[in-house]
């Protein structure tokens, strides 16, 4: 783990970001507070100026941004905004140089991520790791989050600056793509494991358990989980705010895993079933269509309420 004594001047590269949302901005803060120098550009600039009072310089655009720096990182909402930002009408690939390193730590499709570090690659000689994330807020602020990381090996030795500040492990998966495909199945296990939690809950709710008791009394055996401890005590006692984790991230995630489970020929009804359920969430009017995802155990208080059951989620 860095410290802000850590590097030296050689090993401080000057650090792009790109995307300060929800996990963006604890990711820059703690990049700001290892010592590296770091300017950030984001779509809505609002959500970008705090950044500027723990020490990042705000670039005017993304291509400014990636002209003054050496290593640029993207953490976008989905596979077509990482896309528009590096080959769009104002595109990076237009003043990205030879050898430069693009860390891409959204989580999007592995195959676009592929066409896309290939075509980048060509283009102009950039160098291209997806690397994308898990262990959301809490693990972000901590610089402790887990990466799979897809790409050069030579590649990954060269944003070591990045993920030591970011990062409690790096595997290497394999070529560009590897770490989108590892991210999404993590996020197979984690969305079922989030629809699970909600369901149970509800299931305790309505047997007339109190609900609030159980992440606690669940911690440490074989039912425990992240999602559990992190969204349970939200669920229990209804709580959505401040929003920690989306509903349409989630549902982004799962829908991405469902189709390419299609593509490879995989077998998927836990994944297609989370999926129902989480646009069948998305659907509903007390709801919403990207609140915290721990909005969703009132689809299954409702449902239990209306007396009918998911079996015709479509």
């Amino acid at each position: 783990m860095l410290d802000g004594s850590a590097l030296d001047a050689a090993a401080r590269p000057r650090i792009g970001f790109i995307g300060t949302g929800l996990i963006g901005t604890p990711m820059v803060q703690r990049l700001l507070e290892c010592g590296l120098s770091v300017t950030v550009w984001n779509r809505t600039l609002e959500k970008a100026r705090p950044l500027v009072e723990h020490g990042a310089t705000l670039s005017e655009s993304p291509r400014a941004l990636a002209a003054s720096c050496d290593i640029v990182c993207l953490c976008l909402t989905n596979t077509a905004a990482v896309h528009d930002v590096v080959f769009g009408e104002q595109g990076l690939d237009a003043v990205l140089r030879t050898g430069q390193l693009v860390i891409d730590l959204s989580s999007i499709a592995p195959d676009t991520t592929r066409e896309m570090a290939e075509t980048l690659a060509r283009a102009c000689g950039a160098r291209w790791i997806d690397a994308p994330v898990s262990g959301g807020l809490p693990l972000a602020r901590a610089g402790r989050l887990i990466v799979f990381a897809g790409g050069a090996v030579d590649d990954l030795a060269r944003a070591a600056p990045v993920f030591d500040a970011l990062s409690q492990r790096v595997t290497h998966m394999g070529g560009h793509g590897a770490g989108q495909l590892a991210k999404s199945c993590n996020q197979l296990i984690v969305a079922c494991n989030v629809v699970v939690v909600a369901e149970m809950l509800a299931f305790a709710k309505k047997s007339g358990l109190d609900a609030t008791r159980l992440p606690a009394a669940l911690a440490g055996g074989f039912a425990d989980s992240l999602p559990l401890q992190i969204f349970g005590p939200r669920m229990a006692a209804g709580v959505d705010s401040p929003r920690i984790g989306g509903l349409g991230t989630f549902r982004k995630d799962i829908d991405q895993v469902v189709r390419l489970a299609g593509e490879c020929g995989a077998y998927s009804p836990m994944a297609t079933r989370a999926s129902e359920v989480l646009r069948e969430a998305s659907r509903t009017a007390s709801i919403g269509a990207d609140p915290d995802v721990s909005r969703i155990i009132t689809l299954f208080l409702e449902r239990s309420d209306a007396g009918s059951a998911f079996g015709g989620l479509s």
